[in-house]
């Protein structure tokens, strides 16, 4: 909130006052009358059920060394800088941090950076829609803070809103007669709003990483250490349902399983064939 309003009055706009933040808007969730610690998660149209969600950390070299649980209805970005927090305080601050696609967030990238971490992170497709230009095809100008479009036209810094994005807004009386009209906007006003989040930057920098031999060495390494505690957990250990109730048996069971996954591969580790005299 702080960098926020900062951003704000860099700009000559009037910070937000502390209830604009603060306000939450009123929506309609489901909850459940036998459990109510669980969370409605839906996947998709088929997939939609009262769940939990057990979010974990593992070393290179399959070890668990952090866990979570919360309600199904928890997205997983949520929990990762409070996970990273247990997993510093239990075992220390590791050099770098490789997560899937739901991991990547202004948020997440700028915790990771400024706290000394190095984050592995995915390439991730733009989510425009088909027939129409994506967001690289607006090039950003830092020097002079505002964007210019395929049609060679400046959008200009507009605001920051509460969410922490910028937004650059291109001149209407312009964009009206403009030929790539169709392929840039649908707005009824004809105008085109490009919106860059105020830690874009560390978003950039995690894009240009992921180029590195050494980051794609280690996020390749997801597969076979994280990816693979959860699948032997499904599979093996019974986590794709529970019989239990509760947010604090949930996070028991969490506990238990993932502490007998680390025994069973500890003493794989230990095991040794015998020796042929």
């Amino acid at each position: 909130q702080e960098e926020i309003n900062q951003d704000r009055e860099d700009h000559g706009k009037k910070p937000f006052p502390p209830d604009k933040f603060d306000k939450e808007e009123t929506k309609e969730i489901k909850e459940s009358t036998t459990d109510p610690d669980s969370g409605y998660y839906v996947k998709d149209e088929r997939t939609k059920q009262f769940a939990y969600s057990f979010h974990a950390a593992a070393d290179r070299k399959g070890f668990v060394i952090g866990t979570m649980v919360t309600p199904g209805n928890t997205h997983d970005s949520q929990i990762l800088e409070p996970l990273m927090e247990k997993v510093i305080e239990k075992v220390g601050k590791p050099k770098a941090v490789g997560a899937d696609g739901a991991y990547k967030t202004p948020a997440i990238a700028s915790y990771l950076m400024e706290n000394g971490m190095i984050p592995a992170l995915p390439y991730t497709r733009p989510r425009t829609k088909e027939g129409f230009f994506r967001k690289h095809d607006y090039v950003y100008d830092e020097h002079f803070d505002c964007y210019l479009c395929p049609a060679g036209e400046v959008l200009n810094y507009s605001t920051t809103n509460k969410e922490g994005y910028r937004e650059y807004r291109s001149p209407k009386q312009v964009c009206t007669s403009c030929p790539f009209l169709a392929k840039c906007t649908e707005s009824r006003d004809h105008q085109k709003v490009v919106t860059r989040h105020i830690w874009q930057k560390y978003m950039e920098e995690a894009d240009h990483l992921r180029h590195h031999e050494e980051v794609k060495a280690i996020y390749a390494e997801r597969k076979e250490t994280i990816e693979r505690v959860f699948a032997d957990a499904k599979e093996k250990h019974g986590m794709r349902w529970t019989t239990l109730r509760g947010l604090k048996k949930l996070s028991m069971q969490a506990m238990l399983t993932f502490a007998a996954m680390n025994l069973k591969k500890m003493a794989s580790w230990t095991w040794r064939e015998p020796e042929m005299v």
